[in-house]
């Protein structure tokens, strides 16, 4: 076996198997224009197992977008604790939090944030790139995850010319590269349509379910909430079964 192939080996299209993520009196408040203290999560407590996809469900403005950003480490959480694979986030600072990032957590959004001059197997292979994979390696793994994706034919086109559908598929693909313990997904059907939006989250949820990894989804969609394993409501500040 050629050692390019030994490290696609290592790196996987596949999440290892995780002890699932833990929170507990998760508090979040931010400041008004006027000085104000708004609190956006009181209390949240949330248990997922390794290979559930959960979606969370709630008005626009409830924090769904906040909790996300918690869970993935983007934002420093007031009180409280977030626990990926017994992995403390709170814990983590600076390089070490970023490389946990980098290596364990996946991030889709509503809108792509695909770099339009690139082609999509250039997009794809942007965080193996980043991680200091070899290219060869990086190239190889982007082509299999195109390809899953069904993108064979999409391969070397700059995104700009790729339909939305497309262009989401990619930025999944480009999540899921490095085989993240957690997905986290916040309106990644918004702009989409519905047989469109119903195939990105099969996608997602097919993940979680084939590499025993944990998938977040904040949506308004019910049809997406339904694909998934569970659904929660987001009501003042704390999650509910829906």
């Amino acid at each position: 076996m050629r050692v390019a192939d030994q490290e696609i080996e290592t790196i996987g299209l596949q999440s290892p198997v995780v002890e699932g993520l833990t929170v507990v009196d998760l508090r979040k408040s931010y400041l008004t224009a006027q000085g104000a203290r708004l609190e956006v999560l009181s209390g949240l407590n949330l248990n997922v197992k390794p290979g559930e996809a959960v979606a969370i469900m709630g008005a626009s403005g409830s924090g769904k977008s906040t909790l996300l950003h918690l869970l993935g480490g983007l934002d420093e959480v007031d009180h409280g604790m977030i626990d990926l694979g017994g992995a403390e986030l709170g814990k983590l600072k600076g390089h070490l939090l970023d490389s946990f990032r980098q290596k364990h957590v996946g991030f889709v959004f509503q809108f792509h944030y695909l770099l339009q001059d690139l082609s999509a197997i250039e997009n794809v292979m942007l965080p193996l790139l980043i991680s200091r994979r070899r290219r060869v390696v990086a190239g190889k793994l982007a082509l299999e995850m195109l390809h899953k994706f069904g993108l064979a034919d999409r391969i070397d086109s700059p995104v700009g010319q790729l339909s939305g559908g497309e262009q989401q598929r990619v930025a999944v693909a480009r999540a899921l590269i490095t085989g993240p313990k957690m997905l986290l997904a916040d309106e990644p059907t918004g702009n989409l349509d519905s047989s469109i939006g119903s195939e990105i989250a099969d996608l997602m949820v097919e993940y979680a379910h084939r590499n025993s990894a944990i998938v977040i989804v904040a949506t308004h969609n019910e049809d997406l909430s339904k694909v998934c394993d569970r659904s929660l409501v987001l009501k003042e500040g704390r999650l509910h079964p829906l």
